[in-house]
């Protein structure tokens, strides 16, 4: 039951032989591995068969085998078996099905019925919060002589920003939303934040066009105008606020790349890219293989992530970890301990294919390589519901670190916490990815339809973590374990 597994050996790079394995990071993970995606397999073709949760299920369902942690050690941590291995977390086993039941009751509520139109997940929806449909107002807004392609790049600069800036703002941070008045937090205020930064011309260097993000205009962010922009102040703190600037400064550099993002250094200049590029299939409709765009995004954006993170060979590999738990140890290569999640980056594909497919038609072959988000919702949705279990020497660690980095007066809803480069959040991480694909399969089932893994984390498993949250810390609505956020992860 794990993530990936490897393609024949035939297929790998010419090179491997020569240079040894190669590191263990995201780019590698779509052309050398592929996923085995339930959405694209019946129920027939798997007689329907689910991991054992409860004495009530049949006893002879064959497994499939746990992931060889000597050739595939970040599949094997990622696999449901690694989980009784791992260092920080127990699993409840009995709370899986209880699990997928409460994903798929989300589900019935809001789309039963509908289940073919449920979006895939991405950073549209989160500008439409409180049922205002800002994207399309916004295109409404453009003159007809702005044509699909310009909407698109347009669309394109606002979601990489938006996405940029949507690391956990933490648990006092607020924006009120200057056209409607309403207050908006976390991960939906920041959208309605970034947009109205977007309109504003926060990010552009054309007085006479707000609309786009470019080079030049980046290069005017600091954090002083990101804390405006954002409404940020003593009594309306966000956690993170230095890492968000930092990362658009950065951006500003990484954009200057004219063969992706043309002479003016936009982002949405990619979709030029796309579209030209010797991979891009254009017969009635224009096929991006995902890779091509993830390539933009990692090797494209490779400035912008914080020199002290995780580096191979002196290139930093963003959001991508060490982890105690990987079953090589010592590792017999640099990159064999290291856990890849690229969640920001994988939130990036997510969210701008949305536009390019809605405006232009353009289809992504692969997108099935992609993985659920490690994050606090999914993640905490696995918490909340008993699945996962954090230890109690780490629990008692981790509310010490709350105690510590949290004013007395300000204390609510006690979580244990800690930073993103602890070993507990890396391992909690990890188990989400691996839980979500075995969601997939089950809430599948549970529904009797095959939803692709964009759309369960889009009505069910993201969802359905911030409603839970909602009910078990009704104050801070925040998730059951706390992230010292700096701004660029999580």
């Amino acid at each position: 039951m794990g993530l990936f597994h490897k393609k024949d050996s035939k297929s790998q790079d010419s090179r491997s032989s020569k240079s040894g394995p190669r590191p263990a990071v995201s780019g590698d993970r779509l052309s050398e591995y592929s996923i085995r995606s339930p959405k694209l397999v019946s129920s027939s073709q798997t007689n329907g068969a689910l991991p054992r949760m409860a004495s009530s299920i049949p006893n002879n369902i064959e497994m499939p085998p746990t992931p060889d942690p000597a050739e595939k050690p970040a599949a094997y941590l990622r696999s449901i078996q690694a989980a009784n291995q791992l260092n920080h977390f127990a699993v409840d086993m009995s709370k899986f099905q209880e699990t997928a039941d409460y994903v798929v009751s989300i589900i019935k509520r809001d789309f039963a019925g509908d289940y073919e139109n449920i979006p895939p997940h991405g950073r549209w929806q989160h500008f439409e919060v409180g049922g205002r449909p800002r994207v399309t107002q916004l295109l409404q807004a453009w003159p007809n002589s702005v044509d699909n392609t310009e909407r698109t790049r347009r669309l394109i600069d606002l979601f990489l920003v938006s996405v940029l800036l949507d690391a956990g703002a933490g648990t006092s941070w607020s924006y009120k939303s200057k056209e409607s008045g309403r207050v908006y937090s976390r991960s939906e205020g920041l959208a309605v934040a970034s947009l109205e930064m977007f309109k504003a011309g926060y990010f552009s260097s054309r007085k006479d066009q707000p609309h786009q993000v470019d080079a030049a205009g980046l290069r005017n962010v600091t954090v002083e105008t990101l804390a405006k922009g954002m409404q940020v102040s003593e009594t309306n703190p966000m956690s993170g606020l230095e890492g968000r600037a930092g990362l658009l400064m950065r951006l500003s550099s990484a954009l200057q790349k004219p063969e992706m993002f043309g002479a003016d250094a936009r982002p949405g200049n990619m979709i030029d890219y796309l579209i030209s590029h010797p991979t891009t299939q254009a017969s009635s409709v224009p096929v991006v293989p995902l890779p091509t765009l993830w390539s933009v995004l990692m090797d494209g954006l490779t400035e912008i992530w914080p020199a002290t993170r995780t580096k191979i060979d002196g290139v930093p590999l963003g959001d991508a970890w060490n982890c105690s738990s990987m079953p090589t140890s010592p590792p017999a290569q640099p990159w064999e301990n290291i856990v890849p999640f690229h969640k920001l980056t994988q939130w990036l594909c997510y969210s701008i294919m949305v536009p390019m497919t809605k405006l232009l038609n353009v289809h992504f072959a692969g997108a099935e390589l992609m993985t659920g988000l490690p994050e606090y919702r999914n993640g905490g949705l696995l918490v909340d519901t008993g699945l996962l279990t954090l230890k109690d020497q780490d629990t008692k660690r981790g509310l010490e670190t709350y105690h510590r980095v949290t004013p007395s007066n300000k204390a609510t809803e006690v979580v244990p916490t800690f930073e993103p480069s602890d070993d507990v959040v890396v391992e909690w991480r990890a188990v989400t990815v691996g839980f979500l694909d075995e969601l997939l399969a089950a809430v599948n089932k549970g529904l009797g339809v095959q939803l692709s893994l964009a759309q369960m984390l889009e009505a069910g498993t993201w969802k359905g973590g911030r409603e839970i949250a909602q009910v078990s810390r009704p104050i801070t609505k925040g998730p059951p374990i706390g992230i010292i956020s700096d701004g660029t992860v999580f």
